[in-house]
This record gives C-alpha cells, sequence and structure tokens, in this order.
C-alpha cells in the first residue's frame, strides 16, 4: 500500500496555518513526480515521504516566521531550500523549469545574507582559503 502523500501534505499544512493547504500539497507532490522522471538519477536523490516531511517542515518554520507572507512564496522557497543544494549543476535548470511551471508567476524575494556573507568571507580569509562564489553559495545553501 501507498500512502497518500498529497494528503498527508494537505494535513501538515492545515495544521501549520495554512489556507491554501490542498492546492500547495499537491504541487509538493507534482514536483517530486516531475523530479523522479525529468532529473538525472542520483543515489543522493530523495523524492519520497523524506523529502516531503522535509519541505512540510521547512514550510512551517517559514509560515511561522512570516505570517503575513504569501503561502506560495513560502511553499516555492521550502521546495528550494531543501532541494536546491543537492541536485547536480545540470539539474538546477530542470528543477527550476519544474517550478516555475508549478508556481507560475510567484517571484522570491532576494534573500538578505548580507551579514553571513561577510562573516563567511572574514572565516575564510582567516583560513588561507579563497572566497569564491560558489562555495559561499553552496554554505549559504546548507546553511
Amino acid at each position: 500500500m501507498v500512502p497518500d502523500y498529497a494528503m498527508i501534505g494537505e494535513i501538515m499544512l492545515y495544521s501549520m496555518g495554512f489556507v491554501d493547504a490542498r492546492s500547495l500539497a499537491i504541487k509538493i507532490v507534482a514536483t517530486y513526480r516531475l523530479c523522479s522522471e525529468q532529473l538525472s538519477s542520483q543515489h543522493h536523490y530523495d523524492y519520497g515521504m523524506r523529502a516531503v516531511k522535509s519541505v512540510l517542515t521547512a514550510a512551517g518554520n517559514l509560515k511561522l516566521s512570516y505570517p503575513n507572507e504569501s503561502e506560495s512564496v513560502l511553499l516555492l522557497r521550502a521546495i528550494n531550500d531543501v532541494n536546491l543544494p543537492k541536485f547536480l549543476a545540470h539539474d538546477l535548470p530542470l528543477f527550476g523549469g519544474i517550478t516555475s511551471d508549478l508556481f507560475p508567476g510567484v517571484v522570491l524575494p532576494k534573500p538578505d545574507y548580507n551579514n553571513l556573507t561577510d562573516a563567511l568571507c572574514d572565516n575564510i580569509a582567516k583560513m588561507g582559503l579563497q572566497p569564491v562564489p560558489w562555495f559561499i553559495m553552496k554554505i549559504i545553501q546548507v546553511y
């Protein structure tokens, strides 16, 4: 028996205060279904309940931090935050296409990481390393 990920997601989103939980849960499931069909096959890619639960938890945390933000923006941010760090470079454009198709017209505000970036550059320099942009971006993604 396969669990109904959309129903589980819908109930969890409702419990976290999302009003449009049904359509958002369907979008989460559709995102992972399309990812499993279109992205490359990698051992560290996970599109099951663990991944859905991670997105739901991240979305709930974002809802607590930004209660007046659009729910679509919060969910898209959660999906990106959870998935972008694990995808390979050649899968990123495909993932961007999937999310832009499922969330048409949703524009994510650019997060303010200036303080974090400054601290990273200082510490990277103290360690005798070069603060290359891709390295800083990957640290922020894992953060």
